[in-house]
């Protein structure tokens, strides 16, 4: 199993799902955003999706027959204002990968696909069959490539699934691996910082058609999605069906009552002030799991804010500098 962006967040917990699982794991990172002390349940290839030769010798040399593709930018607010550097990682790196595959004759790709695909929602909770009409670029790359997969499919037999995230979120239960983006860009870390004494927390808005007037979000345990990533591909390897799912938990929590659920678990104030709006949000983004749950039989474990917060604390209180310090004992 070849796992690109294994260094980084989600796909270092995959990484450790899969091992788990008994899958022999290769990861496949440049190690811009990743972090070589997150490869820890398989060796490292360090190269750029971008170079498909690359990509091709990697498959030949670790006899790899399945593909989880992570490599990508992810920060909505920065597609907007640099929309290049999306296409040319995301839509570009993507396809090279798929090239790859094709070549070496490797056929099941399980994608790392996002909720901002679907853009502002009709109706919430939000199926696999809503509307896909993104609002900012990093949406709109997700959903080039799935538009791609159906066509790689039809040419080169290439199966695949979409796994459409919603908020990915805490920390691995055993305290191996974590979260440590640079800059940081997520909720739950950056509340935990600021509570910390670091940088104060910026609110982006609370005008929003919400009970609180702040975004309302789907938060998903990062293990939950790895578990639910080895499902998915166990599904494709035994149905060969090339298909989508939503990965949520169902329950839309507000930027406040994250903030709220940060001060119970940690003891502390979160101190923050509030800023405009940032382009490319839409008010509520929440998931209706059930395909997933009933067709991978996946259950997601962590199903309320304050169980995912804390493994996010115990991660950052053992590792106040991220991966770039010892742990504390």
């Amino acid at each position: 199993m070849l796992v690109t962006g294994g260094a980084g967040y989600i796909g270092s917990h995959a990484a450790k799902a899969l091992a788990g699982a008994g899958c022999e794991v290769v990861v496949y990172d440049n190690l811009l955003a990743g972090h070589r002390e997150a490869v820890r349940y398989g060796p490292l290839v360090e190269g750029d999706i971008g170079r498909v030769d690359d990509v091709r010798a990697a498959l030949r040399e670790h006899r790899i027959s399945a593909v989880m593709h992570f490599a990508a930018l992810l920060d909505v607010g920065a597609s907007v204002r640099d929309p290049v550097s999306y296409y040319r990682t995301n839509v570009v790196g993507a396809v090279s990968v798929l090239e790859a595959m094709a070549a070496e004759s490797v056929s099941h790709f399980v994608f790392s696909s996002t909720c901002a695909t679907y853009g502002e929602p009709i109706e919430t909770p939000i199926t696999e069959s809503h509307s896909q009409k993104p609002i900012n670029s990093y949406g709109e790359t997700k959903l080039a490539v799935e538009r791609a997969l159906p066509h790689f499919e039809r040419a080169y037999g290439l199966k695949s699934v979409a796994l459409r995230y919603f908020n990915a979120s805490g920390a691995d239960p055993d305290g191996e691996i974590g979260e440590d983006h640079s800059p940081e860009i997520h909720l739950i870390p950056r509340a935990i910082e600021a509570a910390n004494g670091g940088p104060g927390l910026e609110i982006y808005g609370d005008d929003y058609p919400t009970p609180d007037g702040t975004c309302l979000r789907d938060y998903i345990h990062v293990t939950d999605l790895a578990d639910a990533h080895v499902k998915a591909l166990d599904a494709l390897v035994e149905t060969g069906r090339s298909t989508a799912y939503n990965l949520g938990t169902g329950r839309p929590y507000s930027v406040k009552e994250v903030i709220q659920a940060v001060e119970r678990v940690t003891g502390r104030t979160v101190p923050w002030t509030l800023g405009p709006r940032r382009a490319g949000d839409p008010a509520v983004l929440y998931a209706a799991p059930r395909k997933a749950q009933t067709e991978l039989h996946w259950k997601p474990r962590f199903t309320d804010i304050e169980s995912i917060v804390r493994t996010a604390w115990a991660w950052h209180e053992r590792h106040p500098q991220g991966y770039g310090a010892r742990a504390k004992q």
